[in-house]
C-alpha cells in the first residue's frame, strides 16, 4: 500500500468516526478542519510537498501551489518595508508570523530587516512546515522561535500571508431564489462508506441579502473572524499589563462583502489545490490536496474593528507593492527575477485577486502599503 494511500485511508476513517459521532452529519467547518489540521493525517498536518514553483517530477519539487514569497524574494523584501514601518510606529522590535509555510517570507523579512527585530516568532501548527522552517532559518539562530498556540498577550507587528483563506468555512445554500427561499446549511454526511453532501435547516445566513431568483451556494467565515478578535484580546492584554500593542498586516484572495456575495457569484469560492491543479471538489484526495475559501475583508476589517483595532487601510496587492517600493527593487533585479516579481501585480496574475488589509492598536498613523489607492471606503 502506497503512503498516499494510507494516508487518504486513515483519514477516511477518522472523517467516517466524526461523522457517525455527529449523528450521521458535520458541518463543513468541522469537515474543513479535519481535512487540513488533523494530526499527521490532515492537509498541513502530513508529510507531503506544499509549497514550490513546480509541480512533482518538475525538478523534483511535488509541490502543491506557489505563494507570493516562493514566487519573488522581492516580495519579502517589498513588505519589509512596511514591517520596519510598523515597529517604529508601535516602538516594537518583534514581528509575528502566522502559518509560515516553507519559511520563505520569514528569511525575506529577517535578512530585509536585519537588527530591526529582535524576536521572530512563527506561530504554525504544522509539525513537517516547522522542520522544513527551523532548516531553512537556521542561520538567524536564537532570533526565531516557534510556538503553537497565541500567549495571553503579544505586542509587535503580525503578518500573515495566505492565513485567512485556510481557516474552515461553513457553507450556505439556498434554494428557491431571493423571493421565499429557504437556507441550509450544506455538511458532509456518508452515503455507505463514501463522503457525501448533505444539507441541513439552518437559522444561519450571509451577512448581506442576495439577490436573485437562482439557487446560490456561499460561505460565511466565523473562525477567520474570531481569529481576528482573539488577535485583538491579545494586543489588549498587552497593553493593559504595560505592553505597546503593535499592528498587522493579512494578505490573500478575496473580496468586500458587495463583491463576494454577489448575484453572479453563486457557486461560492471553495477551492482544491494539488500539483498546481484547481478542483472544486473537496471531498474527494482529502489530506491529499489544499482546500481554500476566498476572504470577506468586509468582515475581517469589522472583526477587528468591533474588537478596538483601527484599520489602517485596504487596498490591493499590487498598490501595496507598490506603495512599498517593488518597482524601485525591480530596478535592480535581473531579467528572470523582475519576471517573476510581475506576476505580483499584474492585473490577471495576483496584482488585483490579492488583496492586504492592515490593523493596527491606538491611533493609526498613514501606512506606506496605504498612501495610494486605499480601498477602505469599500469594506
Amino acid at each position: 500500500m502506497t503512503e498516499p494511500t494510507s494516508l487518504t485511508s486513515a483519514l477516511h476513517k477518522l472523517l467516517q468516526r466524526a461523522i457517525q459521532a455527529g449523528g450521521g452529519w458535520i458541518g463543513f467547518d468541522r469537515f474543513m478542519a479535519l481535512a487540513l489540521y488533523a494530526p499527521g493525517l490532515g492537509y498541513y498536518a502530513n508529510s507531503g510537498a506544499k509549497f514550490g514553483t513546480m509541480p512533482e517530477g518538475v525538478k523534483g519539487e511535488g509541490s502543491d501551489f506557489v505563494t507570493a514569497p516562493e514566487l519573488s524574494p522581492l516580495f519579502g523584501q517589498a513588505l519589509a518595508a512596511q514591517v520596519g514601518e510598523a515597529l517604529a510606529a508601535t516602538g516594537t522590535d518583534e514581528v509575528w508570523e502566522f502559518g509560515a509555510g516553507s519559511g520563505a517570507l520569514a528569511q525575506q523579512l529577517l535578512g530585509t530587516l536585519g537588527e530591526t527585530v529582535r524576536r521572530y516568532t512563527i506561530v504554525d501548527l504544522s509539525g513537517t512546515l516547522r522542520a522544513r522552517q527551523q532548516a531553512r532559518l537556521a542561520g538567524f539562530g536564537d532570533t526565531v522561535r516557534w510556538v503553537d498556540a497565541l500567549p495571553e498577550a503579544i505586542q509587535g507587528v503580525v503578518v500573515g500571508n495566505e492565513v485567512l483563506d485556510a481557516m474552515p468555512v461553513k457553507l450556505l445554500v439556498r434554494q428557491g431564489g431571493q423571493a421565499g427561499g429557504v437556507w441550509w446549511e450544506r455538511g458532509v454526511a456518508l452515503e455507505g462508506d463514501a463522503l457525501a453532501w448533505a444539507d441541513r435547516p439552518t437559522e444561519l445566513r450571509p451577512p448581506v441579502e442576495v439577490e436573485g431568483p437562482q439557487d446560490y451556494l456561499s460561505e460565511i467565515h466565523p473562525q477567520a473572524e474570531a481569529f481576528i478578535a482573539t488577535l485583538a484580546d491579545r494586543f489588549r492584554a498587552s497593553l493593559q499589563s504595560g505592553g505597546r500593542g503593535g499592528a498587522a498586516f493579512f494578505l490573500d484572495y478575496g473580496f468586500p462583502e458587495s463583491e463576494y456575495y454577489h448575484p453572479q457569484r453563486h457557486m461560492g469560492t471553495v477551492m482544491c489545490h494539488r500539483a498546481h491543479q484547481a478542483d472544486t471538489n473537496p471531498l474527494a484526495d482529502v489530506g491529499l490536496k489544499d482546500i481554500t475559501a476566498h476572504v470577506n475583508f468586509t468582515g475581517v476589517a469589522l472583526a477587528g474593528q468591533d474588537a478596538g483595532l483601527n484599520v489602517l487601510g485596504y487596498t490591493s496587492q499590487a498598490r501595496f507593492l507598490l506603495n512599498c517600493g517593488l518597482a524601485s527593487l525591480m530596478e535592480s533585479a535581473t531579467l528572470a527575477q523582475r519576471a517573476n516579481a510581475l506576476k505580483l501585480i499584474a492585473e490577471h496574475e495576483m496584482g488585483e485577486l490579492f488583496k492586504v488589509i492592515g490593523f493596527c492598536t491606538g491611533e493609526p498613523w498613514e501606512a506606506l502599503g496605504f498612501t495610494h489607492g486605499d480601498r477602505t471606503h469599500v469594506l
